[in-house]
């Protein structure tokens, strides 16, 4: 008995490890965004629908880049297109499938429709 709750602490703690070396993917709050924006941390909105093709094949992607610990300290904010028109408005995107990149609370650069996992991962780093 002591043996599985010896193994089970020493997998809670691997993955609380390992949680700690990825990014943060969370669905996006306007609150938490303006926050991260204004202590300047690095930030990606990625702008997805759930009809979309083109976001159906980046969010896999997304999915395994936010997992690496190069982007560990990226919030990548996960917005519903359909839904989230305030936020598009404010920035100027007019498609889904378009991630818009923060450093210090700048924009630095966006893309629309990149399904190329090196070319979403360029875009991702630019926040660091």
């Amino acid at each position: 008995m002591k043996t599985n709750t010896l193994r089970l602490s020493f997998a809670a703690l691997g993955w609380l490890l390992v949680g700690s070396a990825a990014a943060a993917e969370v669905p996006f709050n306007q609150a938490q965004y303006a926050q991260a924006l204004a202590d300047g941390k690095p930030v990606v909105v990625y702008l997805h629908a759930d009809w979309c093709p083109t976001c159906r094949a980046q969010q896999p992607i997304v999915d395994r880049l936010s997992k690496e610990a190069r982007l560990k300290d990226v919030t990548i904010f996960v917005a519903d297109f359909d839904k989230e028109t305030a936020l598009e408005k404010s920035l100027k995107v007019s498609q889904q499938s378009t991630f818009v990149v923060f450093k210090q609370g700048r924009e630095v650069t966006r893309s629309t429709g990149q399904t190329s996992e090196t070319a979403i991962r360029a875009v991702l780093e630019q926040a660091l």
